[in-house]
C-alpha cells in the first residue's frame, strides 16, 4: 500500500465499517466490502489519478459492494422460497431491502459512528482483553503488532482474540445499547480510548515520535462521550486527562521533529486552551464524585497527575510529593508494573534515586524501553555510569520507534 493511500485508509476505515454496519451488514461483511474498496483504490488511483474526495470515493465503492452482496443474498433467499421453504425459514433468511437500509436516516442518539462502534465492540459477551483488542483494531485502526505492544501481549495472542471476538459478535445489531448497558460498557470504552490516545502520544513504532491525528481523534471521541454521559465521572475524567496531555503535543518535538521529554519542554508552547478545558473537565469530575460521595477512580487519579504537571510553570516547580501521593492512591486501585514504575520515578524526584532504584529493578518489564530508560537515569544520578550505559543499550534494543532510538542513542553518547 502506498503511503498516501495508507494515510487515507487510516482516517476513513472506521467510518466506512461503521456506515456499512448501520446499513445492516454483519461485521465480517462490512470488513470485506471495505477491503474491496481499498483494493479498488490501490488499482485505480495510481492509474486514473486521485479523486477530489477520497473518503467519499471509498464510501461509494464500499456501499456498492454491499448492495451487490445484499442483492445476491436476496436472490438466493427467493430461490429457497421457490423451493418451498416454510414461512419461518423464509423470514430467517430473507435479507432486508438494501436500498431502504442505505438510505434510512434514523434518529441517532450518539451522533458518531466511531463511538457507536466502540460501544458495540465492547460487548459484555466478550472478555475484557478481547474488547480492547477488537476495538483498537476496528476503531483506532492499530495493527496487531501495535495492539500487542500496548497490551503487553504476544502478536499471535492478539490475532486470536480479534478473530474469536468477531465470531462471537456475528449477528449482533449495530445499535447503541440501552442506558443501563451503556454504563456497564463505559469502563471498557474509556480504557480503549485512552490506549488509542497513548499510541498517538508516544508511537510504539515507526519513524515519528508522535501520531497527532490519532491523539486528536481519541480526544474528539472522548469529548463526545463526556457530552453524551454528563453525569458519569469517568467520562469527564477521561476528557480531562486527554485535554491536559494533548496540551503538551506542540512541545513534545523540536523544530526538526526530535523528541523533547516532559522535563525538558518549553512550557510556553503548551496549548493553554486545552489546559483550561482539561482543568474545567477535572472540576466537573470532582464535583460528580463529591455529589455521589465516592472517592476518585483510576481515570480521575490519572487526570489529577496530569493536572499537577499542568500547574507547574517550570519543570523545577513540579510538586513531586503531591505526585507521589496520587501515585500511591493509583497503585492501590491499579497495581500494575507500569504504574509502579511511574510511582518509582516520582519517588526518585521527591526523595532520591537511591530509594527508588530497588523498586524499579524489582519490576518485571522485560521489553519495555521506558523501564530500562528510567533505570538508566537513576543509575546515572547515582554515578553508576557503566551500569547506566548498559541500561540505555537495553532500552535502545527494545524500542520500536526510530525517533525514540535516536533520542536514547544521543543520551548514551553524552553519558
Amino acid at each position: 500500500m502506498t503511503p498516501p493511500i495508507e494515510a487515507v485508509w487510516r482516517l476513513e476505515a472506521t467510518r466506512l465499517i461503521a456506515a456499512l454496519l448501520r446499513a445492516g451488514a454483519s461485521l465480517a461483511l462490512a470488513e470485506d466490502c471495505v477491503q474491496d474498496a481499498l483494493v479498488a483504490a490501490m488499482q485505480r488511483w495510481p492509474a486514473e489519478g486521485w479523486p477530489e474526495r477520497p473518503g467519499a470515493w471509498l464510501m461509494t465503492v464500499a456501499k456498492h459492494r454491499l448492495l451487490d452482496r445484499m442483492r445476491h443474498a436476496q436472490m438466493a433467499a427467493r430461490e429457497q422460497q421457490a423451493l418451498g421453504n416454510d414461512a419461518d425459514s423464509r423470514a430467517a433468511h430473507l435479507a432486508p431491502d438494501p436500498l431502504d437500509l442505505l438510505l434510512a436516516d434514523e434518529a441517532d442518539e450518539v451522533g458518531d459512528d466511531a463511538l457507536r462502534l466502540m460501544f458495540i465492540a465492547c460487548h459484555p459477551k466478550l472478555a475484557r482483553e478481547a474488547q480492547w483488542a477488537l476495538t483498537l483494531r476496528l476503531v483506532a485502526g492499530l495493527t496487531v503488532a501495535e495492539i500487542a505492544r500496548a497490551l503487553f501481549a504476544k502478536e499471535s495472542t492478539i490475532a486470536q482474540r480479534i478473530t474469536r471476538a468477531k465470531a462471537q459478535l456475528a449477528g449482533e445489531p449495530f445499535e447503541l445499547p440501552p442506558a443501563s448497558e451503556r454504563t456497564a460498557r463505559l469502563e471498557a470504552v474509556c480504557t480503549v480510548l485512552y490506549l488509542m490516545f497513548n499510541e498517538g502520544y508516544v508511537a510504539s513504532s515507526g519513524a515519528e515520535w508522535t501520531r497527532p491525528t490519532l491523539c486528536h481523534e481519541a480526544l474528539r471521541l472522548a469529548r463526545h462521550l463526556a457530552a453524551l454521559l454528563p453525569t458519569e465521572a469517568d467520562a469527564q475524567a477521561l476528557q480531562a486527562l486527554m485535554e491536559l496531555q494533548a496540551s503538551r503535543l506542540p512541545a513534545r518535538t523540536d523544530a526538526l521533529g526530535r523528541p523533547v521529554l516532559l522535563m525538558d519542554q518549553d512550557r510556553s508552547r503548551w496549548d493553554h486552551l486545552l489546559l483550561r478545558r482539561g482543568l474545567t473537565a477535572l472540576t466537573r469530575c470532582r464535583n460528580l464524585n463529591a455529589l455521589k460521595s465516592q472517592g476518585p477512580g483510576i481515570l480521575t487519579l490519572q487526570a489529577e497527575l496530569a493536572a499537577v504537571h499542568a500547574r507547574a510553570t517550570h519543570a523545577e516547580d513540579t510538586d513531586w510529593p503531591q505526585l507521589l501521593r496520587f501515585y500511591d492512591a493509583l497503585l492501590a486501585l491499579q497495581p500494575s508494573p507500569v504504574v509502579a514504575l511511574n510511582r518509582a520515578i516520582a519517588l526518585s524526584h521527591a526523595v532520591g534515586p537511591a530509594q527508588a532504584l530497588p523498586l524499579v529493578e524489582a519490576l518485571l518489564l522485560t521489553g519495555y524501553p521506558w523501564w530500562a530508560s528510567a533505570r538508566a537515569d537513576m543509575l546515572q544520578r547515582l554515578d553508576r555510569i557503566e551500569e547506566a550505559r548498559e541500561a540505555l543499550r537495553q532500552a535502545i534494543a527494545w524500542t520500536g520507534n526510530e525517533r525514540e532510538r535516536v533520542l536514547l542513542m544521543e543520551r548514551l553518547g553524552h553519558m
